[in-house]
């Protein structure tokens, strides 16, 4: 019951203050409207579309985070996957029935290595996910020669010539309700529902929490903490690879460079939303505001013409105060370090 009342009190201390700042962003779009640009429909709706991918990248974030991990594999396992899914659908013209679920176990195995080796090779994640982050993409490379595998081929004759699009790709890459949503970005919510029923109403996402917040515990409870942490990784890397497949549908193209630097993104995005770093506190629903207030501050710096460098600093003082009111709001803390 206790440990029940203390999930309560963490979420109220760490939901209110995300949906506030939520709120301010929105409040401050309605000033700093880069001359009107903000009360388009269409900025919002792209707004959305570009925070989509790194959104789905978040939802997976999240779930390893709550169990007390972190994986900084994501973004170039999110390559891995865009490269492959690339050269399955545009050169090898793949069913979409074979490419998508041979990419999804392409991330999901990344990360179910990275887990395997995190719980039964007692290794830190920090030094896992470094070393699956520079073999996924390494192996992204080896796979498509060091360049993008794109829609132009040169025949025999030297002549470039551009290959269909993927029926997948198109579907991907389009827009519903008349053009005012993007289909990325309802494979994100999907991925936020998914994964917010899996930790809220299954005795796995139970078990997610209560690793997160006591290991020693939860092994003593019965809990089999090394096959949870395999499948939190796997996990992560099945979202990653959601994201490499809806990159590459959207670019057209599989980029070994792709994915670079997403996964502070991801990062930033649980941590902005609420949840803590230290595991057992938070949720994907806190995560979806935390991707909202990213994407919202990313569009109105962009639409107002603020250099990238900015954006960037910006960005970092952002995740800096979020941990700070973290560790001051956090029930079981004094607020000392």
């Amino acid at each position: 019951m206790r440990q029940v009342s203390t999930r309560v009190l963490s979420f109220t201390a760490g939901g209110w203050a995300p949906a506030a700042a939520l709120i301010l962003v929105i409040t401050l779009g309605l000033v700093f409207h880069g001359k009107g640009a903000y009360f388009n429909w269409d900025t919002h709706r792209d707004a959305m579309r570009q925070a989509s991918v790194y959104g789905i990248l978040a939802c997976g974030m999240t779930a390893v985070i709550l169990a007390g991990g972190i994986d900084l594999s994501v973004g170039s396992v999110l390559a891995l996957v865009s490269v492959a899914f690339s050269m399955m659908s545009l050169h090898r013209q793949g069913s979409a029935a074979i490419t998508i679920p041979a990419a999804l176990m392409i991330g999901a195995a990344c990360g179910g290595v990275s887990g395997a080796l995190i719980a039964f090779g007692r290794i830190q994640p920090f030094i896992v996910t470094l070393a699956m982050m520079v073999a996924a993409r390494g192996l992204a490379k080896a796979l498509c020669g060091g360049v993008k595998v794109s829609r132009y081929i040169q025949d025999a004759d030297g002549r470039y010539i551009a290959l269909p699009v993927p029926e997948a790709f198109s579907r991907i890459d389009a827009r519903l309700l008349g053009g005012n949503i993007a289909v990325v970005t309802v494979i994100f919510l999907a991925c936020v529902l998914v994964c917010h029923g899996a930790l809220t109403r299954t005795t796995w996402g139970r078990r997610v929490y209560a690793l997160g917040g006591n290991e020693e515990a939860s092994r003593l409870s019965g809990v089999p903490t090394r096959m949870m942490k395999v499948s939190v990784y796997a996990l992560s890397g099945a979202c990653a690879a959601v994201a490499g497949i809806c990159q590459a549908a959207q670019l057209q193209q599989g980029d070994p460079e792709d994915g670079a630097g997403y996964e502070l993104s991801a990062i930033a995005m649980v941590v902005i939303g609420g949840t803590s770093l230290s595991g057992g506190r938070g949720g994907v629903g806190l995560t979806l505001i935390g991707v909202l207030i990213v994407g919202y501050i990313e569009k109105i710096l962009s639409i107002n013409n603020v250099p990238e460098y900015a954006r960037l600093m910006f960005t970092g003082a952002i995740i800096l105060a979020a941990v700070l009111f973290q560790r001051r709001w956090r029930p079981d803390s004094d607020g000392r370090g």
